[in-house]
């Protein structure tokens, strides 16, 4: 299992210069550096030969992710939204084709943050339009030797899975197999019951893996049972990417869209607490 690291611990906004964190990455002992699929999509061909060379010449793998915004919305009840979501997936794809392919995780499937409308108690026809969307979608993820890995959020950001069955479900129905799920240990923590039997639960469906603690700190500062996630992940034999994604500072977008209201990162350098999380990471998963 390589492990890795969101660009965004360090930053307040989500579209910026990828190339200061490939080196950090590097720096830090990473193996893999996650970065922003939306901004991926919207690179020149140069910038993405730029930053695959820089990542090649730094050993860093790359994987990326996206939350859809409202205007990409794959399950909206709007056509020209779900259309226009297919559209953007697709280009996601084919830049990210462009780099090599490899991982794109996130929420593909619907906008976030999203919840059910006032009126509505069933999410079914929202599940159909989006798996209808993403049959589509996926296309491009296969010509792209790219998987789209359909994260699995807790209540309060998303609706339409909420549980590794719920995605399990979900991707069976796409039936591609550059279809797959993504677990994320702070969202488990959340809505499922025990770690180490979702995990298991996802088995060869598991595409790609967050970590990170209950209070959105780096691995090691809360009570996620890290023992039990290392013997699930081994027990599947999985040997995708470990992405850590904590979350320390206020302000800025990521901020406002993660929700965080205070200073996790006071009195911490947060380099060393990056190194330190990685130095912990590997002891689990040995």
């Amino acid at each position: 299992m390589k492990i890795g690291i969101f660009y965004a611990y360090w930053v307040h906004n989500w579209n910026v210069d990828f190339h200061p964190f490939i080196d950090k990455a590097s720096d830090l002992g990473f193996d893999v550096l996650e970065v922003n699929a939306g901004t991926v999509a919207n690179m020149t061909r140069d910038e993405l030969k730029s930053l695959r060379s820089h990542a090649n010449d730094k050993g860093i793998e790359l994987s990326y992710v996206v939350g859809l915004q409202s205007q990409y919305d794959i399950s909206s009840e709007d056509s020209a939204v779900r259309n226009a979501g297919v559209e953007f997936l697709q280009q996601i794809a084919d830049a990210v084709g462009k780099l090599g392919g490899g991982p794109v995780g996130g929420i593909l499937y619907g906008s976030w943050p999203s919840t059910l409308p006032s009126d509505v108690a069933d999410k079914r026809p929202f599940v159909d339009r989006s798996v209808m969307s993403m049959k589509e979608a996926i296309k491009a993820a296969e010509n792209n030797n790219v998987t789209f890995n359909m994260e699995v959020v807790n209540r309060f950001e998303q609706f339409i899975m909420n549980t590794c069955q719920e995605a399990i479900d979900y991707v069976k129905a796409v039936d591609s197999t550059h279809a797959k799920i993504m677990l994320d240990t702070f969202h488990i923590n959340i809505e499922e019951d025990f770690f180490k039997e979702t995990i298991i639960r996802a088995n060869d469906w598991l595409g790609h893996f967050h970590i990170g603690e209950n209070n959105r700190m780096p691995p090691g500062y809360g009570h996620i049972p890290w023992v039990d996630v290392a013997d699930a992940l081994r027990k599947i034999k999985y040997q995708g990417y470990v992405v850590m994604e904590p979350f320390l500072m206020p302000g800025g977008e990521i901020g406002r869209d993660i929700k965080v209201f205070r200073n996790l990162a006071k009195g911490l350098d947060i380099d060393e607490e990056a190194r330190k999380a990685l130095s912990f990471t590997r002891k689990i998963l040995k």
